[in-house]
């Protein structure tokens, strides 16, 4: 199963090299000296499907979000092929700079947990090469709401995620993104498993008009069997983004109905080739308040 999603991922970044080749071509054309200025728009917004992108809120804006996931689509007629069983998270993000950002929320999946992050942006690409990519610095931290065995404290129920969200727009039409991913867990319910967990996030961006894009995204979790005592599998996700005025709609198809990083990288158990596949969606409204 992992060699498919490896040729995947490799056939779709391959893909895409004529694309970044004729746009370094028709940079050369251009000529003379370019002022360096920040390279926008890396992604449509914070969020490439499931997980964080290197963008940012701007400062003093509020971003209001709904995400949602319907359950497996193999699940049949009885339960409406996967509509009627619903998990959704609702936040609040704000942009304290155009740097540094907050967010909280609270979402009702398995344990169910109360959420909130800092994001903040190193680096920022250039349209000069200068700075060739956008670095921005992710850390979370989620607390389930249901006490289970042996975790009986707010504390022990307490999980921290930290990610380098590091992207690069090659061209109007592709983007792609890497997100090195440190876990850590202050209690497990069984001995055997690991406190610390790393992974491995993989996403793209390809534009197919002005407002609407074709994104994936895959996280791959080292040594899963230390994650829990359930089989763990990677997550993989695809869909599209639709931009309209000051919503972002994101629609997609992924084998996770986790919605924060701790679920969704490290508590995967659907299988893409069982039929284990669910419907999603993310909806997105900012309200300026400068």
């Amino acid at each position: 199963m992992r060699k498919k999603f490896s040729a995947f991922l490799a056939l779709f970044l391959f893909s895409f090299l004529p694309l970044l080749a004729q746009d370094d071509l028709l940079g050369m054309l251009d000529g003379g000296p370019k002022k360096p200025e920040p390279v926008k728009a890396t992604f449509k917004t914070t969020r490439l499907l499931n997980g964080h992108s290197v963008e940012q809120v701007a400062s003093r804006h509020l971003d209001f979000r709904i995400n949602h996931r319907f359950g497996l689509l193999n699940s049949g007629a009885a339960q409406f092929w996967g509509l009627d069983f619903a998990r959704i998270r609702l936040g609040l993000e704000y942009g304290i700079t155009d740097r540094l950002m907050v967010g909280i929320g609270r979402n009702n999946f398995g344990a169910k947990a109360f959420d909130g992050f800092l994001k903040y942006k190193l680096l920022q690409q250039t349209n000069t090469g200068s700075v060739p990519v956008s670095v921005s610095l992710l850390g979370t931290m989620a607390t389930d709401v249901n006490k289970a065995q042996n975790r009986t404290s707010l504390t022990d129920r307490t999980t921290y995620v930290s990610q380098i969200l590091i992207a690069r727009k090659f061209s109007e039409s592709f983007s792609l993104q890497l997100s090195p991913t440190f876990i850590h867990r202050n209690q497990v319910l069984d001995k055997s498993l690991r406190h610390d967990l790393f992974a491995l996030g993989i996403g793209g961006r390809i534009k197919i008009t002005k407002r609407t894009s074709f994104n994936v995204e895959y996280f791959y979790l080292f040594d899963p069997k230390k994650a829990s005592d359930q089989p763990i599998v990677n997550n993989l996700s695809l869909g599209f983004d639709i931009e309209t005025g000051g919503h972002v709609f994101q629609l997609h198809f992924t084998n996770s109905i986790g919605l924060i990083e701790k679920d969704f990288i490290a508590g995967t158990t659907q299988k893409w080739d069982k039929g284990q596949i669910s419907y999603g969606f993310n909806v997105s409204r900012t309200f300026s308040f400068r």
